[in-house]
């Protein structure tokens, strides 16, 4: 018998580039195919590749589907390739995170280089997005989608409360500074949640129970977690030693798709018992 989850599940969805998202649907399939059904949580959080996530599942996409879009060829979406490296994004990065004196000066200088560097069109990278999501729309209120407005640092969470396109809200999400083009809504412009948080796990706040799946690990997560409440029970899922290897050395690579999905789903098979175990107390 399937394990459903409690009526007050929140599924956190963290950033992890092209790799992440591959990983993110093969891990939910993997659960699902034990018998773990975490697409149907009542709070999806997602950030920058867990945004897509969080919409697509959000939105009635099943995780199966999903999965065959990352391992069948002919149902791959098309998707750019960076016009520089993880290993050249970091070396940009890296004076960022350390020289800046606080997380406020961080997100304001990792905003400006956003602003500041060449990148493809706007309208270009909205039309990858846009088939990632193939005419889907906000699903209820359950899914909330995290952004970085990049000339405050400020965080910004949509929702279908918003009244902002949701292509326009994943798109800013997945938005990696110096990667893709900061994405303009009602005159502002936003960058990816992820230089706020890479999972953003403190949103899930009010629910009793949290999944939160990290292709990313991310030292804040355990405060993040901890600031829930000590009632709160919570699992976390970072990729094991097959999904890092199959991520390679740049996550933002098309190429990883069907390895990091592959490896996902067997590590979400493999973490079933676990969660199930969470779900049913």
């Amino acid at each position: 018998m399937a394990v459903q989850p409690d009526r007050r599940l929140s599924l956190v969805l963290g950033g992890g580039g092209i790799a992440g998202i591959a990983w993110h649907t093969g891990v939910l399939r993997g659960l699902s195919e034990s018998g773990v059904d975490l697409a149907s949580a009542d709070h999806l959080v997602g950030t920058s590749a867990g945004a897509t996530v969080a919409v697509q599942v959000g939105a009635g996409c099943t995780v199966a589907d999903l999965f065959e879009r990352q391992v069948d060829p002919e149902s791959l979406a098309t998707e750019l390739t960076p016009g520089l490296s993880v290993t050249e994004l970091w070396e940009r990065m890296a004076p960022i995170y350390t020289d800046s004196v606080d997380d406020d000066e961080r997100r304001l200088r990792l905003g400006r280089l956003a602003l500041e560097a060449e990148t493809v069109d706007e309208a270009v990278r909205r039309r990858v997005i846009a088939a990632r999501l193939e005419g889907l729309d906000w699903a209820g209120d359950r899914v909330s989608v995290v952004a970085v407005e990049a000339a405050t640092g400020r965080r910004q969470v949509f929702d279908r409360s918003s009244g902002v396109d949701v292509v326009d809200a994943v798109a800013a999400s997945c938005a990696v500074p110096g990667v893709w083009p900061p994405v303009t809504i009602d005159g502002a412009r936003y960058v990816d949640g992820g230089i706020w948080s890479i999972t953003n796990s403190d949103l899930a706040i009010g629910c009793a129970r949290v999944v939160v799946l990290a292709p990313i690990p991310d030292q804040a997560l355990r405060a993040e977690l901890a600031g829930l409440g000590a009632g709160v029970a919570s699992a976390v899922v970072t990729p094991d030693d097959a999904s890092r290897a199959a991520f390679g050395a740049d996550v933002l690579d098309p190429a990883v798709r069907e390895p990091s999905a592959r490896a996902g789903l067997a590590q979400g098979r493999a973490e079933a018992q676990r969660l199930a175990r969470l779900l049913a107390d």
